[in-house]
This record gives C-alpha cells, sequence and structure tokens, in this order.
C-alpha cells in the first residue's frame, strides 16, 4: 500500500515551470491520476506506471491512455527523502510536495489529449517537461480545434510555448472554412493572446523558447498561417496548386508558392517559378522572373479555354 501511494506522489509536477499552461500539465492545482489496473512503481529506475484506462487530469486538460508513463526525479536541492504517505492521501498530489518533479510523460495505446474546445489523438504521446515539448506518433494521428482540422503520417509536434503544431509525412491542414493546404512538413502558427504582440516563431529545428501560452489551454487561439515544406498542394474552388514550399496567412487568405509552381485548371495547367493564390476567391497568379518564364498548356474548347486559365503576371 505505501508503495502505490507513493507512486501517486511520483506524479507530482516541479514548479520550476509554472508559468507553462495546456498540455504540459505543468499548473492549474494538484494532478489528478486514476486508472482500472492500478499503479506500478518502479524504484530503481524511477518510473511510475499506470495502466488500464489510464487518465491524468490537471485543470482543463485530460490526458487519457491504455497507459501512462512518469519518469521522474529528485527536484533540484531537494536530496531529503520525502515524508511518508498518509494511507488515506488521494492520487491527487500538489505541486511541490514529495521531493520529486516529473521530467517526462508517455501515453501509449489510444492516447487522446482533450481540453473543453481541442482534441489530439494518436497511438503514442512523449512530452518532454524540460523542452516544453509533446511527439505524437502512430496511425490516424489528428489535431482537431475550432480553427483547423491537421493530421500526419510520420509524427505530430507541439511546442506549446511558442503556439505551434508540426504534422510531418503527407499532413493535411483543413481549415474552418473549408480550404486544404498538404505538403510534406506543415508548420501551423496560432495567434498570441493579446492583441498587437504577436510572437516571432523559431525554426521548427530550435524551437525551445517558452514565451507564449499553451495554444490548447482552452482553445488553441487564432490560426495565424501556416508554412509548407515539400511537395505542397493548394485547393481552391477551382484550382489546385503545387510547388516546393509555401506559406498561407489566414487573416488575407492569400499564399505564396515558390519552387517548380504547377497550377491546374479542369485539362489547363500553368507552370511557373512562384504563385500567389487568393484562398478567399480562388483566383491564382502565376508569377514570372527575370530568368524564367511561364509555360502553360490550355486546352481549347469551350469548356476550358483560355479564359478559364489561371492568370499569369510579371513577378513583383
Amino acid at each position: 500500500m505505501t508503495r502505490l501511494l507513493w507512486a501517486c506522489a511520483a506524479l507530482a509536477l516541479s514548479a520550476t515551470v509554472a508559468s507553462a499552461q495546456g498540455i504540459d500539465l505543468s499548473s492549474g492545482g494538484p494532478v489528478s491520476v486514476t486508472a482500472r489496473d492500478g499503479f506500478e512503481w518502479r524504484e530503481n529506475q524511477q518510473v511510475v506506471i499506470a495502466s488500464g484506462e489510464a487518465r491524468a487530469a490537471r485543470g482543463d486538460v485530460t490526458v487519457l491512455a491504455d497507459r501512462l508513463i512518469a519518469h521522474y526525479r529528485k527536484k533540484a536541492g531537494d536530496a531529503a527523502a520525502p515524508p511518508a504517505a498518509s494511507a488515506a492521501k488521494p492520487a491527487a498530489v500538489d505541486p511541490g510536495e514529495g521531493g520529486n518533479e516529473v521530467y517526462r510523460l508517455e501515453a501509449e495505446g489510444n492516447v487522446r489529449i482533450v481540453t473543453p474546445t481541442d482534441e489530439a489523438v494518436g497511438d503514442r504521446a512523449v512530452y518532454d517537461i524540460d523542452q516544453a515539448v509533446l511527439v505524437m506518433t502512430g496511425k490516424a494521428m489528428k489535431l482537431t480545434t475550432p480553427q483547423q482540422v491537421m493530421t500526419a503520417r510520420d509524427s505530430m509536434e507541439y511546442w506549446s510555448q511558442r503556439r505551434m503544431a508540426v504534422g510531418r509525412g503527407n499532413a493535411v491542414v483543413l481549415t474552418a472554412d473549408g480550404r486544404r493546404l498538404a505538403a510534406d512538413t506543415l508548420v501551423g502558427y496560432t495567434a498570441p493572446d493579446t492583441p498587437g504582440t504577436a510572437a516571432k516563431p523559431p525554426p521548427v529545428a530550435t524551437a525551445t523558447a517558452r514565451t507564449a501560452p499553451d495554444p490548447l489551454a482552452g482553445g488553441s487561439g487564432k490560426l495565424q498561417r501556416v508554412e509548407g515544406f515539400g511537395n505542397i498542394e493548394l485547393r481552391t474552388q477551382t484550382d489546385t496548386v503545387r510547388g516546393d514550399r509555401g506559406v498561407y496567412v489566414a487573416d488575407t487568405g492569400m499564399a505564396r508558392v515558390i519552387g517548380h509552381v504547377r497550377i491546374t485548371h479542369g485539362d489547363n495547367q500553368v507552370n511557373g517559378p512562384a504563385a500567389d493564390v487568393n484562398m478567399k476567391t480562388g483566383i491564382a497568379h502565376i508569377l514570372s522572373s527575370p530568368t524564367e518564364r511561364v509555360q502553360g498548356m490550355i486546352m481549347p474548347n469551350a469548356a476550358q479555354g483560355a479564359a478559364g486559365a489561371p492568370a499569369a503576371k510579371p513577378a513583383p
């Protein structure tokens, strides 16, 4: 019984990341953990495992999985062992109690991370509390928010302190108004809470700063922009635009695609170095450059004549 209770105590989180919000579970009161099949405490490995319909909740965020694994360590500067637990202690622990801190949380099997507005699903999730990064893997990965739905084949990352989500491998974003963006890798940014203080997003490979609240804490916020890398594809009401990379700005509805651009309109196709796409009106403009001309194939029939082809204009 004592070991079971200490397993619960090991789930206390450190106050050193108390400024974080949302899915990192580092603020908002005690962490409540339940599991159908109970807890296993591996003292030598400093690991606690909750199995069978495991559930961890803090504030408005809940993590559900077949199994939850918490890796913990002694808090910095606290070498003393925590006091003995009471048999009446519930599986909800106040942060800072017991001298332990969780630095890594793993969820395995039928993973769901939910807030009042958002839901993320996958087969496996790993949250690195030190880096404030969540990585999900498995089949049928999906993030659903009031603003958009993101899916990916290989992995999905959440840089919670930068309001950034990354989908890797056949990544697709569907916006609430029906716009579709796809690429090998998609990076979506949401606007900061305070108007006029947009945070500068970091490069995907080095995003580690902690300057903004988590977009999954009570809603992911307003979609600001989406960047696509590798085999990007945009679809409007009439055209499909493909290229090497691009960026879409939600407020304006405009997207720019760069590199080996192909715009398809029915049987018509126009190629060029870049294109501007108005996702609101569906109008796409192919752009030329001083070293590369626009090329195209226009089918000469009434239904899909030259009037239906994408417009071409010189590069700005």
